[in-house]
């Protein structure tokens, strides 16, 4: 009959990694962070813009960005940034929790292997930047309103100074109310507005 005997983690018998290893590590998972985002349909800009605001985090806190705890966060956005635009603010922070999420999601093993740390996002409901806008219900206006307004645009026609792109504009407008085309295709399908025939008696 075998002997009991305790179990042990093998985890424990691995050695830390080397700072040489580490480095080399962070500059991976930020490659496949960049990869996991483009694979997600994301811009070019819209990436570019999120490794901006993780290298700014990343050159002020001087340690891999796993390492950053909320009390860290709390110093960054509360004094570093307290003075920025919201926007800068909230772009980063939200940068920062999407980082952290690849980071849960992908390699929190390996960084619990490599460093002991187990990853944690550090932004939480107490620092998180208040600069988000709830949408808003949008409620479209009534066929007697939209009657309005392309009544008195057309009356404007007479009278305007440059006819040319009102004309246009009203023209494409009334595409997209009736036909329900995107901007893009309203655009699409109309002449320049150096082209637009000008009515008779007009300057």
């Amino acid at each position: 009959m075998a002997a009991l005997a305790a179990v042990r983690d093998l985890r424990e018998h691995w050695a830390p990694a080397s700072a040489g290893e580490l480095e080399r590590f962070e500059t991976d998972v930020l490659s496949g962070f960049v990869l996991a985002r483009a694979s997600a349909g994301l811009a070019d800009g819209t990436i570019c813009g999120d490794v901006g605001h993780l290298d700014q985090i990343r050159t002020w806190f001087g340690r891999p960005l796993w390492d950053i705890e909320p009390a860290d966060a709390d110093v960054y956005f509360g004094k570093v940034l307290r003075h920025s635009p919201s926007g800068t603010r909230l772009g980063r922070s939200q940068a920062l929790s999407t980082y952290f999420m690849f980071l849960e999601l992908r390699h929190k093993v390996e960084i619990h292997r490599m460093t002991g740390r187990v990853v944690e996002c550090p932004i939480d409901e107490m620092n998180r930047s208040r600069g988000a806008k709830d949408a808003q219900l949008r409620i479209p206006p009534s066929e007697p309103e939209i009657g309005t307004l392309f009544t008195g645009w057309g009356g404007e026609l007479a009278t305007c100074r440059k006819f040319a792109p009102t004309a246009r504009n009203s023209t494409a407008s009334k595409l997209m109310s009736q036909v329900g085309l995107r901007v893009s295709e309203a655009c699409g399908s109309l002449p320049c507005a150096r082209c637009s025939p000008r009515p008779s008696g007009t300057g």
